[in-house]
């Protein structure tokens, strides 16, 4: 696995325009947040391993999907099929927060944190909002370095 691995899909600032306010929602419960992250990071990792972005497309909210059409996605996290990263190992991990887990003033859900890999730690930034009734990821960020880098 490459020391170094690290992509980044982001929506505009103007998808915070369709996110709930903060007022109505709620940080769901640490189970609900590892099953958030983990799915999250398995869709990526299947989609990467297969080449196949169609299920991490229509698993993702609204807006990500509008942005990100699945080739656009397949373009963005080329270097993770290039260097054949597989994360499934997270799978059998807990996730530890590098931030505390919260919802912003515009209702979007911050996970944060990295998975206690060797040789090297997968490192993710997930942001979620509400999307057709459930939560949905609207930010993905993956790095997979060693723990002593930055």
């Amino acid at each position: 696995m490459a020391n170094f691995v690290r992509v980044l899909v982001m929506v505009a600032a103007a998808s915070a325009l369709f996110a709930a306010p903060a007022v109505a929602q709620k940080v769901p419960v640490p189970i609900v947040q590892e099953v958030l992250i983990k799915s999250t990071l398995m869709t990526f990792n299947d989609a990467n391993i297969t080449g196949n972005y169609d299920i991490l497309h229509a698993k993702s909210s609204k807006p990500f999907r509008d942005q990100f059409p699945p080739d656009k996605l397949k373009e963005a996290f080329k270097v993770f099929a290039d260097n054949r990263v597989d994360l499934k190992i997270v799978s059998a991990k807990t996730p530890i927060a590098s931030r505390e887990p919260g919802i912003n003033d515009n209702g979007v859900l911050i996970l944060y944190g990295y998975f206690d890999t060797t040789p090297s730690h997968v490192y993710y930034e997930l942001e979620f909002i509400m999307s057709d009734g459930d939560w949905k990821p609207i930010r993905i960020d993956v790095n997979v370095r060693k723990p002593d880098q930055k």
